[in-house]
């Protein structure tokens, strides 16, 4: 996906037509890396995500409020405390790199007018948010660059600003004979050509370009005659124009249902895909990487909790192994029963020295050889295969019990995994750490009481096609209230059959019974939220909820039932209407 100086453009552009003249209400700090500022202007509210993440740095406008700690960082205040309640008198794009400038005027605290700059730098690991003097002296940044970590540019309170290194040209200096001359002569390929020459340009675009032109991007400049080359020439001119004049039409590009591609640019080269066109640019950016956001901060969050359960799971897996085959070797000690009762009533036939007696078995009338120890007598041999006995027997009962509790330990920790797999929020982790706490995985941290209440995880909630409520668990606590807290008995639950997964229901609300669309659906539900997600169908038991139980001290999340029928699912959720719960 490419987040280059053309989507920027399109979100410097969206920003001026709604920030420029507009008042900066408040300011939020809800990540490490990341402001949101709260501006009002023209009658409206807007929110703005400035967004510095080394994996997934981002500007767009948010519909909502996002979670923020209840006590805010420095940086944040610092932003407060000069440009609170200060007015957007400009924002650019310096020279069409991926660079945002912001800036601002407000008054100091003797009243006079001052003005400030906040520049949000989108450059990968590189990025930074840094608030600075209107003359370029930084004030301070989200990320602090000292000589250790860049020798090149230090980014630190007291420093002049200065734009990050580029050899590129901008767009709109180049001209024909330098396109042509220069950027095509180079020795690689077409598009590489282009987008390591002009800055702001991504790979995607100038393979959009080649495609405009009726070349191959993938060609060698070698392979261009004069006439490609004029060609391509009209079409980075067009293309360039159309930028100038804010022509923008922000796409999506998707092949089976998943995007591929997106732009503030209409992309012909997809013309055999599926194509969505968009109001704005942020509402492009919204739908493509808010869940990807918030799939990598919270896998970044969770690293530590995943560790711990990694580690359990290789552990319990392994003590689980070592007692299946103790177990497994204890499936002899019938035979050694046999054989010595078998002494007991045939010990007369054993001569002195025999190694071994062929009998009569008359528990199957079966011939049978029974090795003897030919320094025992009869009696002796015949105790001490009964002892064998008793002594598998013994271990048997005792492995028995710790493989029983091995499986039922690692079978819990598997869902945990499972659960860390669905969550979408820090309410989400929360839970699942409360419950490795109960587990003894990890230990209880004492919280401090801060008057504002955590965010409440909840179940997702689904509508089928014929109208019902669909619900799933997202982690083990949650299963537990959805299941006998939530469902009244007539409810239908599903899960999984025999794998870690989410407890589903759905609710009749005084039906007797839901079509066979809905219970495809919920199967389908089930099967996607559950461990078995990637392979080609899964199988599903569902039943009413009355007919489950949840025996004394079992693990949360951990039912059993004796009533129940079964279906195969697609792991597939697609066209399920999800509806989000505010």
């Amino acid at each position: 996906m490419a987040f280059d100086g053309v989507v920027i453009s399109n979100i410097v552009r969206d920003m001026k037509e709604r920030l420029i003249g507009g008042r900066i209400y408040k300011i939020y700090q809800p990540e490490a890396d990341e402001i949101n500022l709260v501006v009002k202007n023209h009658g409206t509210t807007y929110r703005l995500m400035l967004n510095a993440s080394a994996t997934l740095p981002l500007v767009y406008f948010l519909e909502g409020n996002k979670l923020n700690p209840p006590t805010a960082p420095n940086f944040c205040m610092l932003l407060r405390k000069h440009i609170g309640n200060g007015r957007v008198i400009e924002v650019e794009q310096p020279g069409f790199e991926r660079i945002i400038s912001i800036h601002i005027e407000h008054l100091d605290e003797m009243g006079d007018v001052c003005r400030k700059r906040l520049v949000v730098e989108l450059m990968g690991k590189h990025s930074n948010i840094i608030f600075m003097e209107e003359d370029g002296r930084i004030i301070d940044s989200i990320k602090r660059i000292g000589a250790q970590i860049s020798s090149v540019r230090e980014v630190l309170p007291g420093r002049e600003y200065v734009l990050p290194p580029n050899e590129k040209m901008s767009p709109f200096d180049v001209k024909k004979d330098y396109f042509k001359d220069v950027i095509l002569e180079q020795s690689m390929s077409i598009d590489k050509a282009i987008y390591s020459s002009i800055t702001g340009f991504s790979k995607l675009i100038a393979n959009e370009l080649c495609f405009q032109a009726g070349i191959d991007g993938n060609f060698s400049t070698d392979s261009l005659a004069d006439g490609n080359k004029d060609r391509l020439w009209d079409c980075f001119q067009a293309f360039v124009l159309r930028i100038q004049e804010g022509k923008y039409e922000p796409v999506i590009v998707y092949e089976d249902g998943q995007p591929v591609a997106f732009s503030a640019v209409p992309l012909t080269m997809y013309e055999d895909l599926e194509v969505e066109t968009f109001d704005t640019i942020s509402d492009v950016l919204f739908t493509y990487y808010s869940e990807k956001d918030t799939y990598s901060r919270i896998h970044q969050k969770s690293t530590d909790l995943r560790r711990v359960l990694a580690t359990a799971v290789e552990r319990t897996a392994k003590k689980y192994d070592i007692q299946r085959k103790q177990l497994k070797d204890t499936e002899k000690r019938d035979k050694y029963r046999v054989y010595g009762e078998l002494l007991q009533t045939y010990g007369y036939e054993i001569q002195p020295g025999d190694k071994s007696i062929t009998v009569i078995n008359y528990y199957d009338n079966q011939e049978i050889t029974i090795p003897l120890d030919d320094n025992l007598t009869p009696a002796q041999n015949a105790n001490k295969y009964f002892d064998k006995y008793n002594k598998l027997k013994r271990t048997y009962e005792a492995s028995l019990s710790l493989v029983e509790e091995s499986k039922a330990t690692l079978d819990h920790l598997l869902s945990m995994q499972n659960s860390m797999e669905i969550a979408t929020s820090e309410a989400d982790l929360l839970e699942i750490k409360e419950e490795m706490v109960l587990a003894g995985l990890v230990k209880a941290k004492p919280t401090k009481k801060t008057g504002v209440k955590a965010e409440k995880s909840k179940p997702l909630h689904y509508i089928s096609s014929d109208g019902f409520h669909m619900y799933v668990g997202k982690n083990n606590l949650q299963n537990d209230r959805l299941t006998f807290k939530t469902a009244g008995p007539k409810d239908l639950w599903f899960h999984a059959k025999e794998m870690p997964g989410s407890h589903v229901i759905v609710k009749l609300e005084g039906a007797e019974d839901i079509p066979d669309a809905t219970y495809e659906e919920a199967a389908r539900l089930a099967a996607y939220y559950s461990s078995g997600k990637t392979s080609p169908k899964v199988e599903i038991d569902y039943t009413r909820r009355g007919n489950l139980k949840k025996p004394p001290q079992a693990n949360p999340g951990y039912v059993i039932y004796h009533t129940n029928y079964s279906m195969v699912a697609l792991p597939d959720i697609k066209g399920i209407e999800e509806v989000k719960d505010a």
